[in-house]
This record gives structure tokens, C-alpha cells and sequence, in this order.
């Protein structure tokens, strides 16, 4: 338990001074929108082009892994989005931003960091795998269902090539695949260009748990249990629970199964809480509000999930 406690409570720390500089007036509100820019346009590119381009492609190609935790994610991400739709009477881009609640953890600041405790030699295996596939297929997918709600109005043509541009120009897709181009090539990339990469990357975690506190710190929490509760219970729950599953079921698919270690992680990965870039995600959109109290309660609630996995993990799996 003291273990956890020590993964998780530099998050709330770091939420807190957020919270605080804004409340204070230390920060304007709006200033959050400035900072979250610089976490997706250039913090965390760094972060992935860092995490890709260091290890060998080999390393980052178990497609029995990634084939288990997509399956997961995407029987998760369609029952959080049908039920936001369906069931919440959400817009597209709402029930988009949902699904991407239950399904996007925060591989890097939470589960990274996890793993070091608990599976020290694959975690960097693990983060590598689970941001190859969020960050290539997830996101990018739940971001285009996102853009098609906002172009509801416009032809499916122009609402496709606006999605295709939108995703050609993403920061984080770019750096995710410069890194890897980078692995493949072997590049050795020279310590004066690689260092301000480093510092860049070293700045994601605090800054954007800084923006999730600042942004909380400007909206209201009342009355939004309904709408968030779903997204909370679908990522600790329901999506461990998925990945778990198809974990198992990877024999019947023709795929060679996983050893207990890489299997024990995707589990714990799909377990932590939402990526901390999630409420910065939804800016853009105005899907703020819904997306960082999400975060929040999931980031509370999951000191004891998070608890419980890890009692399955050490009794069950390992």
C-alpha cells in the first residue's frame, strides 16, 4: 500500500498545485488552455519519440500483446460509446470523449511507474506496446469520431478529409512515428539534439497534471455524477476486466499466448486511470468539464482498484 501511495500521491500533489494557482489567481484560467498547448504540441511528442526511438522495433512488435489489448479497448470503447449514445442521448463528440475516458490510460505518468514496482524488467516493454497502440490507432480513432460530431452538418467527404488533415498534422502522431522511423533506422541521434528532446519529455508529467488541476480549479463538479460515472466504472473496471479476456483468448485466435509477465502488465496498464492529456484532449471540443472531474474521481477511486488488480496480479496471473 505504501508503495501505491508513493506512485499516486505525486499526481494529487501535483493536481493540487494547480488547483491552488488558479484558485488563488496565481494563473488565469485561460492561461490552462496556453499550457495544455504546449503539452500536446511539443511535451509529449517529445515523450514518445523518446519511448520509441530507443528500442529496438523488435521490441515493440509483440502483436500478440497488442492484438489482446486493442481487442479489449475496442469491445470497451463501442459498449462506452453505445451507451453514451444510445442510453445518455450524448452528440457524437460527446459520447466519443467518453469512450476515450474508458479506453486511454495514462500508460506514461501512472502505469509506467507501476510497473517499475511490480514488473520492473518488461515495463518498458509494456509502455512502449501500449503507446503503439493507443497513439496509432485509439486516439486517433476516437479523435476522428470526435471531429465527425463537430462536422455533422458538412458532406462525409469534406468531414473525412478534414479528419484525414487533422490527423496528418497531430503532434503526437508525428512524434510516434519519427520515433519509430528512428528505431528502424537505428539512428543514434547526437546529445545536443537529443538533450533538449529529454527536457521537452521530462516536462509532460507535471505540466499536465498542472493543467488538469488548474482546469478543475475553473468549472463545477455539481450535478455531473450521472454523466461520469459511466466513464469511471468502464476505465477501473470494465476495461482490466476486457483486456484480461482477450488475453486469454489469444490461442483461439491462432496467436501465440503471452507469458505471465506481459500479461500481468496489460492488465495493470488497462487498470490505471485516464492519460493525463485527456481533459487537454477535450478543449478543444469543450468537453473539458466532463473530462477532468472524470479524471479526478478516476485518479482517486483508483488507489483502490488499483489495489485490487494488484492483489489478482500477485495471486492469479504471476
Amino acid at each position: 500500500m505504501l508503495d501505491i501511495l508513493s506512485v499516486t500521491a505525486p499526481i494529487f500533489i501535483m493536481i493540487a498545485i494547480g488547483y491552488a494557482a488558479v484558485y488563488s489567481g496565481v494563473f488565469e484560467a485561460g492561461a490552462m488552455r496556453v499550457l495544455g498547448s504546449y503539452v500536446v504540441y511539443l511535451a509529449l511528442p517529445a515523450l514518445l519519440f523518446k519511448a520509441v526511438s530507443q528500442r529496438p522495433v523488435a521490441e515493440i512488435a509483440n502483436w500478440s500483446y497488442m492484438s489482446a489489448y486493442l481487442a479489449g479497448s475496442l469491445v470497451v470503447l463501442t459498449a462506452g460509446y453505445s451507451y453514451a449514445r444510445y442510453v445518455q442521448k450524448a452528440g457524437t463528440t460527446a459520447a466519443a470523449f467518453s469512450a476515450m475516458g474508458m479506453v486511454c490510460s495514462n500508460s506514461g505518468f501512472v502505469g509506467y511507474p507501476m510497473l517499475l514496482l511490480m514488473l520492473p524488467s518488461i515495463a518498458g516493454v509494456g509502455l512502449a506496446l501500449n503507446m503503439m497502440v493507443e497513439n496509432i490507432i485509439l486516439i486517433p480513432l476516437l479523435l476522428a469520431i470526435a471531429e465527425a460530431g463537430h462536422g455533422e452538418a458538412s458532406s462525409p467527404s469534406k468531414v473525412l478529409s478534414r479528419t484525414l488533415r487533422s490527423l496528418i498534422r497531430n503532434p503526437i502522431i508525428i512524434g510516434l512515428v519519427a520515433g519509430i522511423a528512428a528505431s528502424i533506422a537505428g539512428l543514434d541521434i547526437p546529445g545536443p539534439l537529443m538533450k533538449p528532446i529529454d527536457m521537452l519529455a521530462a516536462s509532460s508529467a507535471a505540466v499536465s497534471l498542472f493543467v488538469i488541476g488548474g482546469t478543475l480549479a475553473s468549472v463545477s463538479v455539481r450535478g455531473m455524477s450521472g454523466e461520469i460515472a459511466p466513464i469511471v466504472a468502464g476505465k477501473l473496471v470494465f476495461h482490466p476486466v476486457a483486456v484480461f479476456l482477450a488475453t486469454l483468448a489469444l490461442p483461439f485466435a491462432g496467436l501465440p499466448p503471452l507469458s505471465p509477465d506481459i500479461q500481468a502488465a496489460a492488465v495493470i496498464l488497462a487498470a490505471v486511470p485516464m492519460m493525463g492529456i485527456y481533459p487537454i484532449l477535450a478543449q478543444r471540443f469543450g468537453r473539458e468539464r466532463t473530462s477532468v472531474v472524470a479524471m479526478l474521481v478516476a485518479t482517486v477511486l483508483s488507489f483502490f482498484t488499483l489495489s485490487a488488480v494488484l492483489w489478482v496480479v500477485n495471486t492469479a496471473i504471476l
